[in-house]
């Protein structure tokens, strides 16, 4: 890339290749002013603020449209470009509705600080606002607000809604002075394309656009910043809680351009979702069931029930009568001393977090094919990525920042296939998109690498030097018939050679996929043959080249780190592993337990079957949560003993014998590792309410209570214990992660972190190519139940709790469940469009609203998870992977029909 050498006020700078003399000035720390310029969007030069002198030039230049050039002398300040922005500000002044001090923008205005600097005379040119300004359009919703009386027609909102969220929302309207923003058509706001992300409130310079919600709350200079990691998916977007400390509530939510890794952008969970924090039905005190009822209790007496009934469940009935369910909402501080705790206080192995309900078959197949379960490249470098391959994800609702980088890289040209039964935002937009049958990943998968060993179109010297078993994997796909395995997936042959050939030829390309890959019997499998196609083809070990996993909470990847697995300690260090035993048991001071331990899905069995007698969940409801609700709440109810730590009362404490009141991400400090494998800081903002506590400090006085002594002054210390134990994460401390975290593995005080993985040389040595043979799904279609059932995540809401819901403007984009149905089946079921409709499966039934689109395939339906009033786990089949026992959630037999008239919408 080619560089050019200019001075600007006699500071000699270097330009890159396309940069403007506003982006080579800001990169050089000088000062120009601007209204119109967002780096996240292309320049307009409307506002006129940014002007600067070339010499040799007449006039003054726009310096965020002017490319640098070499050998230009550029001024920024001269007497002429000040009186120039001075008039323009003036201008600016007489349209504005200039009452700064009950402004809530009032502190954190660029119009206000460069009127301030620039002199600029208020009344200089009289005021042309309108008598009857002050009320501000709403456009149908209750999240942002607009006021045309501060707007300056910058114009920012518009093209950051289309060129970054790429929806299309908002547009100009009128003329002259008449020019406000609005809708096409004037639609209201909640009739179009928005996705209420708050991308058009961030960019705009003088709070023209606004959140409802945040006016009146405070002004921006009464308003301290807190700088924490989202609590949302797993991207890990760095926001900024925006907190009143006078009434101890968060007023709202930013996020600063340039930020890793969201860029200041952010989703309509993660601008709009934190209105849980102060929900008044947040668990407030310590409850104790007495006489099959809750009462409040002392934290004294409450610690002391808990320990001494798992104490109980330990001592009479060993390691496999007593459990603990970590949680991946919580901190990687807490996670780890959760499996501690179960170590140690516990003397069991029987500790699991929620990646067994999601990814936990990555974790297995990646580690199985690479030496390592995690995404491989870092999201930044998404936008390179030339060939997109994503395979059941739906990126642009479930992780809808990463979703903005992939939208990044297809404004830069890039090739998109995707494989995915549903009819997406991505798959809509692919260059091919392959509609495949559920749970025939397999087929497919095979087929691509079928057809490209056909035709020679794999990396013989990446698979010749980086992989073994190769001889092995060939064999396995001899006699494979692609013609067969089309039929199978339900799709053409002619598609599935399409997109092996796109695939293989990208430069570079790379795969991303979430639990539609996951969520099956054969899980597992399904990963590890993907890792086997980016083998294959040489699409792993380089920067936007690999196999990428998106985790879905967020702090998934931080729940597996931290050792909350039955089979491993943190940092993936193996319980099997004498060696290891001794270093956490020395460390520790006790002898490490050997049983083998068990995951989730087995504590709900073992406690079916009598084997479990004490559960210790912390930040998890796996009543909603796991396959099959029903024998879910029937297996808990015969254990002896159980304690729930939360923040809401979920359906799971409802079922406890103590539940224990903790703090949600904005009372509490900690880290979080995001997919990426970042690790991040996450930092108090407001105090908790009530009585609750900080859940490590719980988690400490659980294991004095039980036996064990534990006790840190910080989660600081906490993280440093970890860290002292965990290669991967040895060279980090608070210290080193406190501006923009780092990419584990990480493993000294030297080291930078790692961007992606596996280049030159897989973690394992060299990659593990597996045979991998096609099964079906456990339930499949059949007289009784014709349709096939899948579920998952949607754009307005997260998993299960009360967290989104709580939300008022979330709400009104999405209140209740609903059933997407092919048109075809719709007609033949005689059922139209926002109808009533019952589910039933072998396992139970719910009645939800219909949603008549061809998003589906013929022959199948899908729900989101998200509602306990309708929960579709009720629904969904306790048919598990072989290796990591992962629920089948994405595929079970189901029928629809149309309920009976005035039906509630409820499950039974």
């Amino acid at each position: 890339m080619s560089t050019k050498n200019l001075t600007i006020n006699g500071q000699a700078v270097v330009a890159q290749e396309n940069q403007s003399i506003l982006e080579v000035a800001l990169a050089n720390d000088i000062h120009i002013p601007r209204l119109c310029y967002d780096p996240r969007v292309s320049a307009t030069g409307s506002c006129r603020l940014c002007v600067v002198e070339v010499e040799g030039e007449n006039g003054l230049q726009t310096s965020c449209t002017r490319l640098a050039e070499e050998g230009m002398k550029v001024e920024t300040e001269t007497p002429t470009i000040r009186a120039s922005r001075k008039m323009t500000l003036e201008f600016f002044l007489s349209e504005h509705d200039a009452r700064c001090t009950s402004c809530d923008s009032d502190g954190d205005c660029l119009l206000q600080d460069y009127s301030y600097e620039y002199g600029a005379d208020l009344g200089h040119f009289g005021s042309l606002v309108p008598e009857e300004s002050g009320p501000v359009y709403t456009g149908g919703n209750r999240g942002i607000i607009y006021d045309p009386a501060k707007c300056v027609r910058c114009q920012l909102c518009v093209k950051i809604c289309s060129e970054v969220a790429m929806v299309d929302a908002l547009a100009l309207k009128g003329r002259a002075l008449d020019v406000r923003i609005s809708t096409a058509f004037d639609l209201p706001l909640n009739e179009t394309t928005c996705e209420l992300c708050g991308l058009c409130v961030s960019a705009c310079p003088t709070a023209a656009l606004w959140e409802s919600a945040a006016v009146g709350k405070g002004r921006a200079k009464d308003l301290e910043k807190v700088r924490t990691t989202c609590t949302y998916c797993g991207v890990g977007c760095q926001i900024d809680l925006n907190v009143n400390t006078k009434t101890n509530r968060i007023v709202r939510v930013t996020s600063e351009a340039g930020s890793v890794v969201n860029d200041g952008n952010t989703c309509v969970k993660g601008r709009f979702g934190a209105q849980f924090v102060s929900s008044p039905d947040r668990l407030t005190t310590p409850l104790i069931r007495e006489n099959g009822e809750f009462r409040e209790a002392s934290w004294e007496e409450a610690l002391k029930v808990a320990g001494e009934g798992l104490a109980k469940a330990r001592d009479d009935h060993g390691p496999e009568g007593i459990a603990f369910l970590s949680s991946c909402r919580c901190t990687n501080e807490e996670n780890f001393l959760m499996q501690k705790i179960a170590r140690t206080a516990g003397q069991t192995n029987n500790i699991d977090q929620c990646a067994t309900t999601c990814h936990a078959p990555t974790v297995a197949g990646l580690a199985t094919a690479f030496g390592s379960g995690a995404m491989t490249n870092s999201i930044d470098e998404i936008k390179d990525v030339e060939t997109l391959f994503i395979i059941g994800s739906n990126p642009t609702e479930a992780h809808p920042i990463i979703g903005y980088e992939m939208k990044k890289a297809l404004r830069k040209g890039a090739k998109m296939i995707v494989c995915d039964p549903r009819k997406t935002w991505v798959a809509k937009r692919a260059d091919i998109h392959i509609q495949q049958a559920h749970g025939s990943d397999n087929l497919l998968i095979n087929a691509m690498m079928r057809h490209l060993l056909d035709i020679e179109l794999y990396d013989k010297e990446f698979v010749a030097e980086r992989v073994e078993n190769f001889e092995a994997f060939v064999e396995n796909l001899k006699g494979f018939d692609i013609e067969a395995a089309a039929e199978g997936c339900g799709v053409s042959a002619d598609d599935i050679r399409a997109a092996a050939e796109m695939y293989a030829k990208g430069t570079p390309s790379a795969i991303f996929y979430t639990l539609g890959i996951t969520e099956h019997t054969c899980g597992t499998e399904n990963v590890m043959n993907l890792a086997n196609l980016a083998m294959l083809t040489g699409h792993i070990g380089k920067r936007s080249s690999g196999v990428n996993p998106l985790r879905g909470q967020n702090n998934v990847q931080g729940g597996c780190d931290m050792g909350a697995i039955h089979s491993v300690f943190p940092g993936y260090q193996k319980v099997a592993d004498e060696a290891v035993r001794e270093k956490f048991g020395s460390a520790w001071g006790v002898e490490i337990p050997t049983n083998r331990g068990g995951r989730i899905t087995d504590f709900v069995e073992k406690a079916g079957e009598g084997v479990l007698k004490g559960l210790y969940a912390f930040g998890e409801d796996p009543v909603r949560s796991e396959p099959n609700q029903t024998k879910v709440i029937e297996n808990l109810k015969k254990l002896d003993f159980i304690v729930v730590q939360e923040i809401f009362m979920t359906e799971t404490a409802k079922l406890a014998d103590v539940v224990l009141p903790a703090t949600c991400f904005a009372e509490k400090d900690g880290t979080f590792t995001n997919s990426e494998r970042r690790v991040q800081r996450v930092r108090k903002a407001v105090d908790a309410p009530g009585l609750a506590r900080p859940d490590w400090q719980i988690l400490c006085d659980v294991s004095t209570a039980m036996g064990y002594p534990m006790s840190y002054e910080s989660p600081s210390e906490i993280f440093d214990e970890m860290a002292s134990l965990t290669p991967s994460y040895g060279g980090m401390s608070y210290e080193r992660i406190d501006d923009v975290g780092l990419q584990w593995p990480c493993p000294s005080d030297d080291h930078p972190g790692t961007e992606f993985l596996h280049q030159g040389q897989f973690t394992r040595g060299k990659g593990l190519m597996n045979p991998i043979t096609f099964r079906p799904p456990d339930e499949v279609p059949d007289g009784d139940y014709p349709l096939v059932l899948s579920t998952g995540r949607t754009l307005y809401h997260y998993n299960i709790g009360n967290m989104t819901r709580g939300s008022e403007v979330i709400n009104q984009k999405e209140a209740e469940s609903f059933v997407e149905v092919n048109p075809k089946d719709a007609e033949r079921l005689g059922i139209r469009h926002g109808d009533r409709v019952r589910v039933t499966t072998r396992r139970g039934s719910v009645v939800v609203l219909a949603r008549v689109a061809d998003r589906t395939r013929p022959g199948a339906v899908w729900m989101p998870f998200h509602f306990a009033e309708t929960s579709t786990n009720l629904l969904t089949n306790d048919a598990f992977d072989n290796i990591t026992r992962t629920a089948e959630y994405k595929c079970c037999a189901c029928k629809v029909e149309l309920a009976e008239e005035l039906e509630p919408a409820l499950g039974d």
